[in-house]
């Protein structure tokens, strides 16, 4: 004789509660995921630091024979723009004539708080290289200089880039042809910026100047970045 099937069970109340909670969890954990996301891309995202050249001055110059020694200054401005620190590795400045390296100068790892720009000189001698004859038109070119002291922002540095070579105009009097030079300075940090102590985002700060010295004293005509 078969047995009779026992009666079906609805499902249970406390089975439903969990199932539902579960699912409210589940919302829950979706929408502070996109919350989290939205503030990342939005107020936290990393940026770039920034390198602002401030002056450029040569303390000592003389040229011999063909050759130019001279001593090297720049000062500039890195900007850290994150809401978290800039750990920058070892860096460098490099200083080219002509295309080619002819002084360097380390700059050791570091820390820029969160919204803070931090000042940085950096001065250094440049061993002698020789410079190419006026004659040639190569490394060295006659053009219009100023006096000093005749216009703004003259032999400090300061300039937007004044001659010829730099695009400039008659803004400025007082004008004397001279043989000018021409040297660029390159200056690299990388590091790393670290988003709500759990993101780690890798970010770099650059800056190229193209400096105008006058051959007869070695004053800074201008720069340009």
């Amino acid at each position: 004789m078969a047995k009779p099937h026992p009666p079906h069970r609805p499902p249970s109340r406390h089975g439903r509660t969990n199932l539902a909670s579960c699912i409210v969890a589940l919302i829950f954990l979706i929408f502070v995921v996109i919350v989290v996301l939205i503030v990342y891309f939005t107020v936290f995202k990393p940026k770039d630091p920034k390198i602002a050249v401030n002056a450029v001055q040569l303390p000592s110059f003389s040229v011999s024979n063909g050759t130019v020694n001279f001593t090297f200054s720049q000062y500039v401005a890195v900007r850290n723009p994150n809401r978290a620190s800039f750990t920058h590795y070892d860096s460098s400045l490099q200083l080219l004539y002509s295309g080619s390296q002819v002084g360097f100068m380390f700059i050791p790892a570091g820390k820029i708080d969160a919204g803070r720009t931090q000042y940085m000189a950096a001065t250094f001698a440049v061993q002698s290289f020789p410079i190419s004859d006026p004659a040639t038109g190569r490394g060295i070119g006659v053009g219009m200089v100023s006096e000093p002291n005749s216009g703004p922002g003259m032999g400090m540095g300061m300039g937007m880039g004044i001659g010829p070579q730099f695009g400039g105009g008659g803004a400025f009097g007082g004008y004397r042809a001279g043989p000018t030079m021409q040297i660029e300075s390159k200056i690299e940090m990388a590091g790393r910026v670290r988003v709500l102590h759990f993101f780690t985002h890798h970010v770099e700060a650059r800056a190229g100047c193209r400096v105008s010295i006058a051959v007869s004293d070695g004053s800074v005509l201008g720069f340009q970045c």
